[in-house]
């Protein structure tokens, strides 16, 4: 069975990280994040990927290569000029996936969700897609995904946070709504409901109508842990919640002052950090030099040259500054 990672995405709400790479490419505790992608399913048996590219795809490449690093083999496919959406990338990919039942994985997450499980799922059905569901216990905001016995049957808006008369109310069980993962498992079948040659996402392409036309969509619900690193502040969280037996995180061939104060951070690569620096809840980006007595507390930060020279900045980026050499994102 092949294996779809879509990684072509511009992560604009990661950004300034991601001005040199695209999402997926970003390191997340010395690996790639989507190498640990990769790694996750070759753990499964799922060697066989196909890897969408379209912005900074020189990065993904660099960061995966030929995929022998994590167990795997992996097949290009470019979307140029523009970006194609998720049922565009698979009609760009069509002549790899269309003879066989095939998985999608987002790029972008970390998860220990049992794939063997939602694929025997899928065999037992016999539906055209099964969508791998959790419930979103923080109501964090992702779409509602409607279920019954078994199947899906809808999707709904943005889950909204818990209300203070909710959480006031003990005797009334909260709902719990569900959440879509970013791995589904599809038949060649959807091909016959996806566009060709223009840009299309997968709902409106294919569930919504799928689901018109009585299609079955198979609902399997997962208990897996599973994060989703699209913001600056969950990289950051997410990544503090991983590290294990520290709270710092040292890329490769940084230069550390003994009289520097590091708490809670992610330092990339190639990073000085100099005498009576003072970071809290930081991450430090590659080739940032931190001054003397410079102190930066909730925030991102990478070198200004690069936000100088980028064409623009993303409508949904977080706000910064340039201070010194650096470009300064408060994440508050």
């Amino acid at each position: 069975m092949k294996t779809m990672i879509l990684a072509a995405g511009f992560g604009t709400r990661l950004f300034p990280l991601t001005i040199d790479r695209t999402k997926p490419a970003i390191p997340f505790l010395g690996k790639p994040l989507v190498g640990y992608v990769a790694e996750y399913l070759a753990k499964f048996g799922l060697n066989d990927l196909v890897v969408n590219l379209h912005h900074q795809p020189d990065s993904v490449i660099k960061a995966l290569g030929d995929g022998s690093t994590f167990g795997v083999r992996i097949e290009y496919t470019l979307e140029e000029p523009d970006i194609l959406g998720t049922a565009g990338a698979l009609d760009n990919a069509r002549h790899l996936l269309e003879d066989d039942t095939f998985l999608i994985v987002n790029g972008k997450i970390i998860t220990d969700i049992d794939i063997a499980s939602a694929i025997e799922t899928h065999k037992n059905s016999g539906a055209i897609a099964t969508m791998v569901l959790k419930e979103n216990h923080k109501r964090e905001r992702f779409t509602i995904v409607s279920t019954e016995d078994g199947r899906v049957t809808g999707f709904g808006d943005f889950a909204q946070p818990f209300t203070e008369e909710e959480i006031r109310d003990t005797e009334q069980e909260l709902m719990i709504p569900l959440m879509f993962t970013g791995i589904h498992i599809l038949e060649p079948r959807v091909f016959d409901y996806i566009p060709r040659g223009v840009y299309s996402d997968i709902v409106p392409s294919f569930y919504n109508p799928g689901l018109a036309n009585g299609e079955m969509i198979a609902a399997h619900i997962s208990d897996g842990s599973w994060f989703e690193l699209s913001t600056i502040p969950r990289y950051l969280d997410i990544s503090l919640a991983m590290m294990k037996g520290t709270d710092v995180h040292y890329g490769n061939s940084c230069k550390i002052s003994p009289d520097a104060t590091i708490r809670d951070s992610v330092v990339w690569d190639d990073v000085v950090i100099s005498e009576e620096a003072n970071l809290y809840r930081t991450i430090i980006a590659d080739a940032v030099t931190i001054e003397p007595g410079e102190s930066f507390e909730n925030a991102a930060i990478v070198k200004a040259d690069m936000v100088r020279n980028c064409e623009e900045i993303p409508e949904k980026a977080l706000k910064g500054y340039i201070q010194g050499e650096n470009y300064i994102v408060p994440l508050n």
